[in-house]
């Protein structure tokens, strides 16, 4: 995975469309406030998922991971004005911080939050999606993506973050390392799938889109 030096990253965020103020007091409060705050997607990835639901512009998003909500927030964007986001995250200590940002936003109404196992959440789901946006226990990715799979419209996506994982996917994997293995498992399971086609954007520790052919 190419990492550009600081210039080169510096020069990037200042030819990418600035963040909303509300965005940036988010990210903000996260580095303040939040254990692990560089989970946060941040200014380049978080105009990336922006980009690509205005593009999409689907009906209804999934969101597997919310932490503090910033994804939530920027693939909230592209939603058709009867969408509906359902972001779910198993860590009730973020709710309220989370909700405190979704309900300032234009999107508050149509953002459904939902704490707990997202393998336990999911089944009852009755919708179906235009965008399934991937970024939480990536040892369970794997489980995710057949969880989910038969909620994605014909020409649907789906988004997972860090698929590239420190590089580590192309490295020698330690025993322990569940969480890379995970993310091997889950890489090796899309390439292999004809049913999809995908491609990974070398973007902080990788973007994989999977678009689900018709």
């Amino acid at each position: 995975m190419q990492r550009f030096n600081e210039t080169v990253h510096d020069y990037i965020l200042q030819h990418t469309s600035s963040p909303s103020d509300l965005l940036k007091e988010l990210e903000r409060q996260t580095h303040l406030k939040i254990l692990r705050s560089q989970m946060v997607s941040g200014t380049l990835q978080g105009k990336i998922l922006e980009m690509l639901s205005c593009m999409i512009k689907p009906v209804n998003i999934l969101e597997l991971g919310t932490f503090t909500g910033y994804s939530a927030l920027c693939l909230a964007k592209g939603l058709q004005p009867e969408g509906k986001l359902i972001t779910i995250d198993i860590n009730d200590e973020l709710e309220v911080f989370a909700r405190s940002f979704f309900n300032r936003s234009p999107y508050g109404n149509q953002i459904d939050f939902r704490i707990g196992d997202a393998r336990e959440i999911i089944p009852p789901i009755k919708e179906t999606f235009d965008l399934v946006f991937i970024d939480a226990d990536k040892r369970q990715y794997p489980e995710y993506y057949q969880m989910v799979f038969d909620k994605i419209k014909p020409g649907g996506y789906l988004i997972a973050d860090d698929v590239l994982w420190y590089g580590k996917v192309n490295e020698k994997i330690q025993d322990n390392d569940t969480y890379t293995k995970g993310l091997l498992a889950f890489n090796n399971m899309v390439q292999k799938d004809n049913r999809v086609e995908n491609v990974i954007f070398p973007v902080r520790d990788g973007l994989m889109v999977v678009r689900k052919l018709a």
